[in-house]
């Protein structure tokens, strides 16, 4: 097993051998299908979302889970019997990613790490010649965003984004419907996260468990003593780490308000509020926010976290609400109602869709039903050798992402702030740049060329 305590040069030397033999693999044409057109994946992060991801692409035809890889090989035996199950086939595992990258028989890779692993682990990938599926959000912070967009394009890989919701027919429908003018033209949509959070309390920092590879873990972050509360799950809720519900469950709401608006650049100005209240507890991050963005065109994306208790907002808890000049549309989940005039005439909704008609003609594969259309999408698109047939290219997961970046830098800050969609940076403001990027933990850095 590979030693935690790596040498930045002899890290660096290792991706750049990497990054040759991708290259070398796929000259060889080894590197787009394993035999019999099986492809072969690892999953990197398996305890939660992994889990998940891996099931839904064990259950895809001739597609293998090779290799299952955490950092807390407490998680093996359960994940390993569950997948080899699934697939009849038992997985090889690692705690190291960087010796998953080493094997040329795997073909692909879905990363579903904490967040602040998600950019490096991915630019990583890419080098060593992985096509990638990257959970969102697709970075910690906007700088390392655009390097994992930067090193998709540079190493020709395939390297899809968790938006699920770009996948499911009923929403596909409603975007089209949106966009061909169904309720006008649309100046606003809201984005909900009403998702009541418990306490996290307060725990002491402890000696790191049996069988968890702590700095590994670490990875790029800040060197800190081990604690529970910083640690599964509780993570999201620490800066170093995670980016607060609105960069957990906000990204999946926020794309779909940019796909509905049809933005395809960053907002201009930005302005978020909020704070953590109720709760005594080690959580860094707000349990309520409020964001909105303005494009230069003056249209609007308002988005609202409510992590204690509250009611609902038209029956939404989390989904989103869009406002045209003729009426507005309710999307929940894949259902979606729209409304007319002063007095709320009901128009059309997806219970009025042909979802089939819908599919047969859509240009995407989306094998599967709801929010697993997107692994079969994925699938397709490898098979194709074709990153165009992506329902959510990285370029989406990076603009998506960032929009939960800015509102963070903002609430953080205090004040509204204005970006520049082209330099990715703020206007006048060194302060805000400060935030664009880390300082990152040798060996665990993020290039400034990928």
């Amino acid at each position: 097993m590979m030693s935690d305590a790596l040498s930045r040069r002899g890290f660096l030397m290792r991706g750049a051998g990497l990054a040759a033999g991708g290259v070398m693999s796929l000259a060889n044409g080894r590197n787009a299908l394993g035999a019999n057109n099986r492809i072969n994946m690892a999953v990197i992060g398996i305890r939660g979302r992994g889990w998940s991801i891996a099931r839904q692409f064990a259950s895809l035809p001739d597609v293998r889970i090779a290799t299952l890889c955490d950092i807390d090989e407490n998680l093996f035996p359960e994940r390993v019997k569950d997948i080899g199950d699934r697939q009849d086939f038992t997985p090889s595992t690692e705690t190291d990613l960087r010796r998953v990258l080493e094997n040329k028989d795997i073909d692909c890779v879905a990363i579903a790490t904490a967040d602040h692993w998600h950019a490096l682990a991915a630019i990583l990938s890419c080098q060593a010649g992985k096509h990638v599926y990257l959970e969102k959000p697709t970075s910690h912070n906007i700088w390392e965003g655009r390097k994992v967009v930067e090193a998709a394009r540079k190493y020709n890989r395939i390297v899809a984004a968790g938006m699920q919701n770009r996948s499911i027919m009923a929403v596909r429908a409603a975007m089209r419907f949106l966009h061909e003018g169904g309720i006008g033209e649309v100046y606003m949509a809201k984005g909900l996260c009403f998702k009541p959070r418990d306490s996290i309390g307060r725990m002491q920092d402890t000696p790191v468990p049996r069988g968890v590879h702590y700095d590994l873990w670490l990875g790029p972050a800040p060197k800190r003593p081990f604690n529970p509360n910083r640690f599964h799950y509780n993570w999201h809720w620490c800066w170093d780490y995670g980016c607060a519900d609105i960069g957990n469950q906000g990204p999946h709401q926020m794309d779909l308000a940019r796909w509905g608006l049809e933005k395809t650049g960053h907002p201009r100005k930005i302005k978020s509020v909020g704070g953590y209240f109720a709760h005594d507890s080690d959580q860094e991050t707000p349990n309520t926010q409020f964001a909105t963005f303005e494009y230069d065109d003056g249209r609007l994306i308002q988005f609202e976290v409510r992590g204690l208790y509250t009611n609902d907002e038209n029956g939404i808890l989390i989904g989103n609400l869009f406002y045209g000049s003729k009426g507005w549309m309710h999307l929940n989940g894949s259902t979606w109602k729209t409304y007319y005039g002063r007095s709320n005439v009901p128009g059309l909704g997806s219970d009025q869709i042909d979802l089939e008609a819908e599919e047969a003609a859509d240009p995407l594969v989306l094998t599967g039903t709801g929010g697993s259309g997107i692994f079969g999408n994925f699938i397709e698109s490898l098979r194709a050798g074709d990153g165009s047939k992506l329902s959510a290219a990285i370029i989406e997961g990076h603009m998506t992402s960032t929009m939960s970046h800015l509102a963070n830098i903002s609430c953080r800050l205090g004040r509204e702030l204005t970006f520049d969609s082209t330099t990715e940076r703020f206007v006048g403001d060194d302060e805000a740049d400060s935030y664009l990027t880390r300082e990152y933990r040798t060996p665990f850095v993020v290039p400034e060329k990928v």
